[in-house]
């Protein structure tokens, strides 16, 4: 399955917004190389076939944040994984600059990406309960 992308730079660390055209195996490879060599990164992701709805995935050591821009402009957060941390705040990359949520929206960066390869292997992001609308 083919994917089209835009991430940090794992030459930079700096958000490149050049979308790459690959599959998902190469994508996950790269943010995988972002774990490990910045232990934070940033992803918008689509699938080819359009340019709504996509993903932006932020994430900094073990949390991450997704967004999904949808077919009607809208956009949501999904909701978090981790009751424990409802109360506390996280802070994760959105494009270059580190931004704070509250742990309703924190996802373990491993849930957070198991979303993301779901949606670039079928198109979907789960149910609509998933997700906070802004």
């Amino acid at each position: 399955m083919s994917v089209v992308w835009a991430a940090t730079a794992l030459e930079t660390g700096w958000f490149s917004g050049l979308e790459r055209h690959s599959t998902v195996q190469d994508l996950e490879a790269h943010i995988k190389a972002l774990r490990t060599g910045f232990d934070q990164g940033y992803l918008e992701i689509r699938r080819p076939d359009g340019d709504l709805p996509y993903l932006a995935l932020g994430f900094k050591a073990d949390r991450a944040v997704l967004h999904l821009f949808d077919n009607s402009g809208g956009v949501s957060l999904r909701v978090g994984d981790d009751p424990a941390a409802a109360d506390a705040e996280v802070e994760v990359l959105i494009m270059d600059e580190l931004h704070a949520f509250t742990g309703d929206f924190a996802l373990f960066v491993d849930r957070a990406w198991s979303i993301v390869h779901d949606f670039a292997q079928t198109g979907t992001c789960g149910e609509l309960g998933d997700w906070y609308e802004l």
